[in-house]
This record gives C-alpha cells, sequence and structure tokens, in this order.
C-alpha cells in the first residue's frame, strides 16, 4: 500500500527518528514533515531510527499540510478528543477497509503536545482514535506503530493456522496404550474401563495432539509398564534407573518393541 504518513510540525529528532522506525517495523516508508521544529537528520534522529535512517534521508518537507495532502486521495487525522463542528474519530479498524481501498492514503498526526487542530483535521476526509485506558496520551512513534498497524498488518480475518494433528489410527493406538496402562496400575478396572476411558477421550482429543505430541504421551505409558513390570520382576517398588532412549522420546516413532509395549 502507498500510505504516507505525515508529521505535522514534530518538536524533537528523537521522535521522528522513532516513528521512522515504527513505520519501517510495519511497511510503510513515505515519510512526509509539515515545517518541523527541529533538524529531522540530527543525530538523535538517526539514532532512534536505528534501520530506518534511509527514511529520514527520504522524508520529504512541506510548508503547509494542504502541500503535503496534495497528492493524496485519503487522508486520515488522528485524534483523541472531540471536536464540536467535527466528525467524531472512528476505531481505525472501521476506516481500514477504506484506508486499503485507496490508491494513495495518508494519515496526519500533530506535534506532540497539541495533537491536530482543527483546522488540521479539516483537510482529513476521516479522522481515527487509538483505544486507549483513561490515560489517552501517547508518545508521537506509538501513535504511528499502533495506527500503522491496523492499516498495513492488520486482519480483517485471521489466518487460518495450519497445525496438523495426529491421525485417527495413532489416537486409537494411544488410547489403547492409555486402557492397558489404567488397568495395569489399578486405576480402573474391567467394568468402569469404558467410561474412564471415554472421559479421557474427552480431555485428550480437546487437545488436539501432533503425531509427536501423541508419540510423547505414549513415551510416558511405556515407562509406566516398564516401572511396574520392574517391580513386580524385583519385586520391590524401590526406584532403579530406567534405561535411556538411544533418541529423545518425542522423536521415537510408535513401535512395539521398547520397554513395557
Amino acid at each position: 500500500m502507498n500510505l504516507a504518513v505525515v508529521l505535522v510540525s514534530p518538536k524533537t529528532p528523537g521522535n521522528i527518528g522513532s516513528a521512522a522506525r515504527a513505520m519501517l517495523n510495519m511497511g510503510a516508508r513515505d515519510l512526509r514533515l509539515v515545517a518541523p521544529r527541529c533538524d529531522h537528520l540530527d543525530s538523535g534522529a538517526v539514532a532512534m531510527a536505528v534501520h530506518a535512517a534511509d527514511l529520514l534521508r527520504e522524508a520529504k518537507v512541506y510548508p503547509t499540510l494542504r502541500e503535503a495532502l496534495a497528492d493524496r486521495d485519503l487522508s486520515v487525522g488522528t485524534t483523541a478528543r472531540l471536536r464540536a463542528d467535527l466528525a467524531p474519530p472512528q476505531h481505525p479498524a472501521y476506516v481500514r477497509p477504506l484506508v486499503r481501498a485507496a490508491a494513495a492514503p495518508a494519515l496526519v498526526f500533530g506535534p506532540e503536545e497539541t495533537g491536530l487542530i482543527n483546522s488540521d483535521l479539516e483537510q482529513c476526509q476521516l479522522a481515527v482514535r487509538i483505544p486507549t485506558g483513561d490515560y489517552a496520551s501517547l508518545n508521537l512513534a506509538q501513535a504511528v506503530l499502533l495506527v500503522c498497524y491496523e492499516f498495513l498488518q492488520g486482519q480483517d480475518e485471521l489466518p487460518e493456522r495450519q497445525r496438523k494433528t495426529a491421525t485417527r489410527e495413532e489416537m486409537e493406538a494411544l488410547y489403547g496404550h492409555l486402557r492397558e496402562t489404567m488397568t495395569l496400575i489399578g486405576y480402573t478396572d474391567a467394568v468402569r474401563a469404558r467410561h474412564t476411558l471415554r472421559l479421557w477421550r474427552a480431555v485428550l482429543d480437546r487437545a488436539l495432539m501432533s503425531s509427536a505430541e501423541s508419540r510423547l504421551f505414549r513415551g510416558l505409558l511405556r515407562q509406566v509398564h516398564w516401572k511396574v513390570e520392574d517391580a513386580a520382576a524385583r519385586g520391590t517398588t524401590a526406584p532403579r534407573q530406567a534405561p535411556a532412549p538411544d533418541t529423545p522420546e518425542l522423536d521415537l516413532p510408535a513401535t512395539d518393541d521398547q520397554p513395557g509395549r
């Protein structure tokens, strides 16, 4: 998107540099300064810009807001206050579709001390207000970051999460293994096993385990089997060092030739 960020009469080099960095974070590169009260190429600005120093060097400086907006087809002002003769500011998410549909939108921020005055907002077709707590005063760079995020990175719909879950075959093998283990340690018996396992199925199915996670769980069950069988063979429950697997359990396939399974 060809989004221009316009800073009206910014006061300090550090704020300009920080705003440039915020722009770069969100993918905006057209920085415009209207009657700045400091040198935007000052060492303080460059230091705060970090990797966005090129944005500072390429920034355009204008004497008036009208000239800065001359080639824009949509201008959006920012304000935290209601103005008697102006339309109330909207949540940025409501304005997002209009900004994305524009060919050359601009986002306008006012001076650090006062924000945009009425005559500045009159030159903007729309105004937005960043939702905040009771204390609504934001640092200039914070405001640039948040509104640029809404317009450039915010999603109208969240992207689908791509996560490969364990197959039903893998989960059924886990449940069979779990039933054997519960019976082995006396957690349930033949009469209650079906109901008990149904409860565990509800818990574990909600987890949407991956294949690796199902193997990890079965590794725990194998260890329980090994411990019970080893204790029975030795006639004691005193702990003994279990054999260490050759590779991390998470990476082991579920096979029947490992201890206790």
